[in-house]
């Protein structure tokens, strides 16, 4: 486990948008405290590569997980990786579209994944990965050994961290503000809908509690 404060380094250091930088270890933990999936790439043997993937975070390391024969987490063990996690806020129509932009927050973490052996330390990885989008661990079925055996899990430490936030409208030229053209902002909303049983389900299962206040609720 990483006691590494949360903060930029030369490569996560923001030089182009830099007022729009956000280093605040808080902040950076808001918006992976939002999001849902994060984006992670690393240089394998066939050449770069990112997937969308699961994640929680837990004191100074984000954990992410797929299945121990996925050619890029193996490639991803103890080698430099780049995880990214963004939430679209609305879509900023400008005058022109060359000032069209979006309202966002990021975050960018860089550093080496490395691969959580302790069988204990696995478990509460996981725990903590799974309960980041629906927190049924404790109300599902454990994973059974097998389930165990088959899942890798990597921990990145958020020592080379930044964020990059917009909130706010259109940035127009003076010389277009007098002139016909709309300008505004679109904001985007992602809410959870009300849970739609399996097709097999079997009995009549009680939906679990975590899962049923997820309705209506902001996805981020």
């Amino acid at each position: 486990m990483s006691d590494a404060p949360t903060g930029p380094s030369a490569r996560t250091t923001l030089r182009r948008g830099k007022n729009r930088a956000v280093y605040d270890e808080d902040q950076v933990k808001a918006i992976l405290a939002a999001g849902v999936a994060a984006h992670v790439g690393v240089a394998t043997d066939d050449g770069p590569i990112v997937l969308p993937m699961a994640y929680g975070v837990r004191d100074n390391e984000i954990l992410i997980h797929g299945a121990v024969g996925n050619a890029m987490l193996k490639s991803g063990r103890n080698l430099d990786v780049c995880v990214t996690v963004t939430i679209i806020d609305g879509l900023v129509i400008a005058r022109t579209p060359f000032h069209n932009s979006m309202n966002y927050r990021s975050v960018v973490i860089r550093g080496i994944a490395t691969a959580i052996v302790d069988p204990a330390d696995k478990m509460a990885a996981l725990k903590i990965i799974n309960d980041h989008i629906a927190p049924i661990w404790d109300t599902a079925r454990p994973p059974s050994e097998s389930d165990f055996k088959k899942t890798l899990v990597l921990a990145v430490p958020l020592k080379e961290v930044s964020a990059k936030v917009r909130g706010e409208g259109p940035v127009d030229e003076e010389i277009d503000m007098d002139g016909p053209h709309w300008a505004g902002v679109v904001p985007l909303t992602s809410t959870w809908g009300a849970a739609i049983p399996a097709s097999d389900l079997r009995g009549t299962p009680d939906t679990p509690a975590a899962v049923l206040d997820m309705a209506n609720t902001s996805a981020h």
